[in-house]
This record gives C-alpha cells, structure tokens and sequence, in this order.
C-alpha cells in the first residue's frame, strides 16, 4: 500500500509540471494562464508562442501520462488499480498543478498518454469518433470530452473479460475533465443568455477566447 502511495504522489508531481507555462516564460516572459484562452497546454501555447512550442508541449503533456503509468507499474507491478490511481493523479496534476497554485491545463493531453499505455484499443476508437464529432462541434474539447465520456468505457464493455474496471477508469477519468470544463460551460451559459442559445455559444466558446488570444498576439 506504501508503494501505491508512493506511486500516486509521483503521478501528481510529474502531471503537475507546467511544460507550457515554463516555455511560454522563456520565450515571451507573459504567463500563459493571462493570454488567450489561459489554459495552461499544447493549443494555448500554439496561438501565442508558436507552432514548434506546442509540439514539444504536447508530446511532453502527453508524456506525462505515459510516463506516470509506466513508473506506477515499475513500483507496484500488476495492481491494475494503483496503477490507475496513478492514471487519475497525472491527469489530475495537469490539471490543478500545485507549482501554479492549483490551476492547469485541461487535462486532455495527459488523458491520451494515460489511455495509450491502459486501454489503447479503445483509445484509438475515441479518437476516431473525436474526429467525427470534431467535424459538427468545430470544438475540440468538447469533442474529445464527450469521446472520452462516452465511447471509451462502452468500448471497453465490449473489448475486455473482466471489464468492470476498465469501464469505472475512463468513466472517473472523464468526470475529471468534465468537472474542469464546468467553468467554461458556465461561462457559455452567462454569454448566451437563453437556454436556447447556449448549445450554440458552447459549441463555438472556444473559438471566441482562441480569436481573443490572436488579438492579443497582434498587439
């Protein structure tokens, strides 16, 4: 139980570290949660810094995830569920670093890198359905939000002998990302104004803080 513990404690630590704010310091000295979107990840450091920036962002937040499974399985070997405790803590730490008080990325990046090493079959099915959501919504965390919701854990119902918990994973997994989506979901609400316009405004809220950042990057 020691090493669990362990394990979970670097899982948070090595989620938690904030490659985008770090590189977004270096090379404009502005901090990345103030510009644009203020997501703390690959898209946001994309339409302020540039595209070679969030290329390393991005394969190191998706890293992160690989990275903390790998070493949780190093320490507690086959307990599948310490292992995915970890799985949660990276994602956790991207999302509510303790070097940035808290606050974070959305934790998409780090979800990918997690799912590849525990569920990669149904990993590869979600991001197919991704796309296709991603052609109606034009929202890409909306679109892999509601893929990691709902296609990994049914996936997994079908994939797997002992499914049970590979469907309570993705399910905790995404109730993660959507309890950090909330904020932006309330704020489309407030903008909107109407029950009948906010499907609207949500689907096309992270576009409009994207055309904010650009304005920004102009000035």
């Amino acid at each position: 139980m020691v090493n669990g513990v362990i394990a979970v404690i670097i899982a948070y630590l090595l989620g938690s570290i904030p490659l985008a704010y770090i590189i977004t310091r270096l090379k404009t000295g502005k901090d990345i949660r103030k510009l644009g979107g203020g997501n703390v990840g690959a898209r946001n450091v994309y339409h302020e810094v540039g595209l070679g920036a969030a290329i390393v962002v991005g394969i190191f937040d998706v890293g992160k995830g690989i990275a903390a499974v790998a070493i949780a399985q190093l320490i507690v070997g086959d307990a599948l569920f310490l292992v995915m405790a970890a799985g949660l803590a990276a994602v956790a730490g991207h999302i509510w670093s303790i070097y940035l008080k808290f606050t974070g990325g959305n934790g998409i990046a780090t979800t990918i890198g997690v799912l590849s090493i525990l569920m990669t079959r149904e990993l590869l099915i979600a991001l197919a359905i991704t796309l296709l959501i991603l052609v109606i919504t034009r929202n890409p965390i909306l679109s892999v939000n509601i893929s990691l919701l709902l296609s990994v854990p049914v996936s997994a119902g079908f994939l797997r002998e002992s499914w049970l918990p590979y469907v309570v994973f993705p399910i905790a997994l995404a109730l993660i990302l959507v309890l950090h989506f909330l904020p932006t979901a309330k704020a489309a609400f407030a903008k909107a104004g109407s029950r009948e316009k906010f499907a609207a405004e949500l689907l096309r809220f992270d576009n409009t803080k994207k055309s904010k950042g650009k304005t920004r990057r102009k000035k």
